[in-house]
């Protein structure tokens, strides 16, 4: 039984392993038949042209020292809506003149479009500090938004207990709180981390941050290279993605831990 077991294990591993390989293979040829059926490098730049792009360009200083500081303003602005906006939630559930107050604000911040605010922010301050302030921004209404869900949907009997046995609140908080406000919060960062990455190059682009990717994005379209925008745009892909799975992985062990 345990050797039959073992071997359906390893069969559904192997199988969950091959089809996102195959996935990815599948649109890796769509995009090599594409490039040859435009024909122009300029245009559309084949697969193999951007791995070797991307390859030189990973063996320069520069290369990391433009991924680490795009990185570093865009992770300050995820972090800072982090904190403040679980903060603002915590206050908000416990003030209805907070939430009616702040509710609409980020209710505008969330319609309002990216470009009005990287346009409106850079009046403000230097094209250097806009990718943190437009990241930070983007994601404070979906923090502030699902942790307060969060606490709202925390189990009520769960707190009459508390609250009858006066349970501390320093106590009431991991074994109730965080249970329960945990699995929004990282739901609230799968989607934050990308919409951190993809306002705050977009910042950069157009404020043409010294140093940045969205500096090197905007030196490719003006030079014509498509293999430096396919690329740049791989970088941030990976660097996204990668943010994401390891965040939401420490989230997760962190919840089982709670539960």
């Amino acid at each position: 039984m345990t050797s039959i077991s073992a071997a359906e294990g390893t069969a559904t591993l192997a199988r969950g392993a091959v089809r996102p390989l195959a996935v990815v293979a599948f649109w890796v040829v769509v995009w090599q038949v594409s490039a040859l059926v435009v024909g122009h490098e300029v245009l559309l730049a084949s697969p193999a042209k951007v791995v070797a792009r991307l390859g030189e360009l990973s063996l320069t200083a520069d290369f990391w020292a433009t991924v680490w500081t795009s990185f570093a303003r865009i992770a300050g602005g995820f972090v800072a809506a982090s904190v403040l906006g679980v903060l603002g939630a915590a206050l908000a559930a416990t003030s209805r003149v907070v939430d009616a107050l702040v509710t609409p604000a980020l209710a505008a911040v969330r319609s309002t479009p990216v470009v009005s605010f990287i346009i409106l922010v850079l009046i403000w301050v230097s094209s250097d500090q806009l990718a943190l302030v437009i990241s930070f921004l983007m994601v404070l209404p979906i923090i502030y938004t699902n942790v307060l869900e969060g606490i709202r949907h925390r189990d009520r009997a769960l707190l009459e207990v508390a609250d009858v046995f006066g349970v501390p609140r320093l106590r009431r908080l991991p074994a109730v709180d965080l249970p329960a406000v945990l699995p929004f919060f990282t739901a609230a960062c799968r989607t934050g981390v990308g919409l951190a990455w993809k306002s705050g190059i977009a910042a950069e682009v157009i404020g043409l941050a010294e140093g940045s990717i969205g500096e090197r994005l905007y030196e490719a379209k003006i030079l014509l290279s498509s293999a430096d925008l396919f690329a740049w745009t791989a970088v941030i892909i990976a660097v996204s993605f990668g943010v994401e799975k390891l965040l939401v992985t420490v989230l997760r062990r962190t919840e089982r831990r709670l539960a």
